[in-house]
């Protein structure tokens, strides 16, 4: 349906090195679905796309990092990329803004490494969830229950492991955020 989500505000918080295809391809759904998508990063202006070790597209951030306010978003897609969510984790501003959506209980879209980031806003502990398998022991580390499939919900947070699982991950994440926007339009108000 081309309005499910109509009225659901959604960051899409990536940076340079991001697996553009992991990227594009949720936004699209999303936008199909009727939500209002913004890219947010640290770098504003743009950020480099990759197509594994192999430089994509130029992407443009629609809100630099330092004038985002997680409030204002209903739901939170991390797209993968080893670099993507690498350099993330070492921006401060970028665990705070994730951690909202952990501590306000906001639906969350993590593919590939994009779980990675998770583990420093503490959002999965005690979770049960997915990625690219080299992150399996960080994750395990951290509190999660890592499981091998194509995708896995718990609790409003939506986990994948690759670009072959994006049509799949698509689904399941507008499913989670239309149930879970309502909170998080209640969080932002």
């Amino acid at each position: 349906m081309a309005d499910e989500l109509q009225g659901c505000k959604v960051a899409v918080l990536a940076t340079d090195g991001v697996e553009q295809v992991e990227l594009t391809e949720p936004v699209k759904a999303l936008k199909q679905a009727g939500a209002q998508v913004e890219v947010v990063s640290p770098k504003p202006g743009s950020i480099q796309g990759w197509n594994h070790l192999d430089k994509a597209d130029s992407i443009p951030v629609d809100r630099a990092l330092d004038q985002a306010d997680p409030g204002q978003y209903q739901a939170l897609l991390l797209p993968g990329g080893v670099v993507n969510p690498d350099q993330l984790r070492l921006q401060p501003k970028a665990i705070d803004f994730v951690r909202h959506f952990v501590e306000q209980k906001k639906p969350i879209a993590a593919i590939c490494h994009g779980p990675w980031t998770l583990i420093d806003a503490g959002g999965v502990r005690g979770r049960r969830v997915t990625s690219w398998p080299s992150l399996r022991q960080d994750l395990t580390n951290a509190g999660a229950q890592w499981v091998d499939e194509q995708v896995v919900t718990d609790q409003g947070l939506v986990t994948s492991r690759k670009p072959d699982d994006i049509p799949a991950f698509s689904r399941k994440m507008i499913e989670e955020f239309r149930e879970g926007r309502h909170t998080g339009r209640q969080a932002a108000e």
